[in-house]
This record gives structure tokens, sequence and C-alpha cells, in this order.
């Protein structure tokens, strides 16, 4: 059975105490202001080319709810259920449907179809063309990260740490994996990544974990970042943050303080630097991006870990994950605003809004636009102006 309301609520209640957050129990002064916004000279011209509204908002439940493209189109979705398609270039609506769930995680496309988790653990696919039905199931908790497509399977994340890989055709599940979890984690789960032939998860266990795409035997399991400390809040050692791969070469981060790049062959670390996150990663030819557990944005060598630059423009604003874009590094804050910085420098580009509650989730790139999704439902498309 889908794991109750009050254990999710725990679990956000345990990230914002842990964080140093503001007070739920009342006080007008925060711990950890955000930082106010400043004027700078833009070095780059970004504009609005289209809008739309996907539905009911999802503030402070911190969902996965993320846009997704196939290149052509984009499909995005709302809390309240409701799921609807966009030509990515003009941003008229192609289809909308209403689900009637409490969607929570994805969507997720491979161009023929689209797939989605909700908050009572149901998945549900529908056909990219027109948004109708193909199937729904459901899984043993929480969705709160986007499904990954593969090999003819739906392979989807639950807060209860299980990766289940469903069958594409009609959501029958083809087989499961788990790992232990811990009593107390952090609200928030990785979403699972696909390389060759094999999917790869970060769990709320510290553990990096490899499982066969075609039956889920397990193959490596690491243990990136011991569980360490005096309470159950000092041993959070949750890795949230979605893996990211160029290659052979995984990046993954953690809640409590190590990024490290990883063979996606063997498990074996690769190079390990302090850095603190929740929200997560980003990575182009050059660099790692990270947005850090205080909102600082970080780059470092993708070959070394080296840190490249560190900048605090945006500290305590709650950034979203970054999204590496052309040659800039985008993140959203959680008054709406959309942050561009030189990916070489990390020197404020531009500022942008998208609309006026959190962009929880990190940014779309498609092609020569980025798309971001607010917790409000807000849905933006933005696009560098060059003359």
């Amino acid at each position: 059975m889908p794991q109750p309301v009050l254990r999710r609520s725990l679990l956000l209640m345990a990230l914002v105490l842990a964080t140093g957050g503001c007070s739920l129990f009342g006080g007008d002064e925060e711990a950890n202001p955000p930082a106010d916004l400043t004027d700078f000279k833009p070095t780059i011209r970004v504009k609005k080319v289209w809008s739309a509204g996907l539905g009911g908002d999802s503030e402070f439940l911190r969902l996965a709810l993320q846009p997704a493209t196939d290149g052509s189109r984009i499909f995005a979705a709302a809390h309240d259920g409701k799921v609807s398609a966009f030509d990515a270039v003009k941003g008229d609506r192609l289809w909308r449907v209403k689900t009637k769930l409490q969607l929570s995680g994805g969507p997720t496309t491979d161009g023929e179809v689209v797939v989605l988790g909700s908050s009572n653990g149901e998945v549900v696919a529908l056909s990219a063309a027109d948004g109708t039905q193909k199937w729904r199931t459901t899984v043993t908790s929480e969705v709160l990260a986007a499904p990954a497509i593969a090999g003819g399977l739906a392979l989807v994340r639950t807060v209860d740490g299980k990766l289940t890989a469903l069958d594409l055709t009609d959501g029958s599940q083809r087989w499961f994996a788990q790992q232990v979890m811990p009593r107390l984690t952090v609200r928030g789960t990785g979403a699972p990544v696909v390389v060759k032939d094999i999917v790869i998860g970060g769990f709320d266990n510290g553990k990096l974990a490899s499982y066969a795409l075609a039956d889920g035997s397990p193959g490596w399991d690491v243990l990136l970042d011991p569980p360490a400390g005096r309470n159950e809040i000092d041993r959070l050692s949750d890795i949230n943050a979605t893996v990211r791969t160029i290659g052979d070469d995984l990046y993954v981060v953690g809640y409590r303080g190590q990024l490290t790049a990883v063979a996606a062959e063997s498990g074996q670390a690769l190079w390990s630097q302090d850095a603190r996150s929740y929200e997560g990663l980003a990575v182009d030819l050059e660099n790692v991006y990270v947005s850090g557990a205080g909102s600082e944005l970080t780059a470092l060598s993708r070959v070394s870990g080296a840190e490249v630059w560190k900048n605090e423009f945006l500290k305590n604003r709650d950034i979203s994950g970054p999204t590496a874009w052309q040659n800039s590094v985008v993140v959203g804050d959680f008054e709406g605003y959309v942050h561009f910085f030189d990916a070489a420098t990390g020197e404020p580009q531009a500022r942008v809004r998208a609309g006026r509650d959190r962009v929880t989730s990190p940014p779309l790139a498609v092609n020569d636009m980025v798309v971001v999704q607010t917790d409000g439902g807000d849905l933006a498309a933005f696009r560098q102006i060059t003359r």
C-alpha cells in the first residue's frame, strides 16, 4: 500500500529542520534570510517567447513535476492531475487531459508514451499523440522522481527505496529491486538513469547501485557517504539529486556532503569533493555545476573535481537544480525568478521571471530554449535574443 501522508510530512519537516530554514512554529526572523537581488548589467538578452498555465499549484509540497520533451513537443503536468502537451516552438497547447491523480513525479517521454507518478503510488502512461490513457497501475509508495524509459520499460523509483520496472505496453511489473532505507530521510528521490544496459540509482541510505536493465539483477553497490553523527538528523546521507551522466562517467551528490565522479561500468570513484546538495547538479563537457544546500552555485572541473568558480549571489534563495544551456548555467528560485550565469566564469548574465511561485525542478533545455515550470502551475519558455 502507498505510504501515508503523515510520513511524507515528517520527511518534509526533517528537511526544514536540518537545513536551518524558517521557523515552523512562529517568529518573525529567519535564521538564514534570502539574499536580496542586486542590479547588474546583463551580458545576454533573454526573452520569454511563450507561457501557459498547467493547473493547480503544488507550493510547499516539494514535488518532482518538471517538463519533458521529445524535441518537438513539451509535456508538463500539475499536481491536480492535469497533463498537457505543447508545441515546443510556438507554445500552442496540443492536448490536455485530466487524470484525476495527485501527480508528483514526471512526466517522462520517449516520444510515443508519457509516463507520470502520483503521491498515492499510481503510475499512468498516456499516448504522446493525444493524451489518451494507455494503462494505469499502482506501485508501493509515493513517486517523487520522474520515471525513466528504456528497453521497453518504465523505471519508477518510489520513496520506500524500491526501483520497479513496468512493461511499457501494459504497465505490468517485470522486476523490482529494493534498498534498505533508514528510519528518517529527507523528502525527495533521485530519478533512475540508464547507461547502456544498466539502471543506476542513488538511495536514501547513501548508496549508489546498479541493476541489469533486462531483469533487475544487482550489479555493483557503493556506499558513497557513510552515515555519521550523534542523532538521526546528523546521520542523514540521502542521495536525492538525480545522477548525471556523460559517456561512461556518472556524477552524484549527496545531502550530507560529497560530490563524486563514478565509473558507470564498475562503480569505482574517480574523484570526490566536498559538496552538500539536495537540489541537484548539471554537467557539460567541461564542468559539473552544483546547487548547494545554502543556494550557493559552484562549478567544478569534470575531469579533476577542482573548483572552477563559486558564487553566493543567490544565497538562501532556495534555488533549483541547475541546467547547462548553451554557454550558461540556469537556475530558478523561490520567487519564480530565473537566473542565467556564465558557465565559464560564474558571473551573472541575465534575470527573468517565470511566475511568482517557487521553481523547484531544474529548468529544461530544449533546442535553443529553456523551459521553466513553477510550483504555481506556470510554464514559461525563454530564448536568448542575439540582435
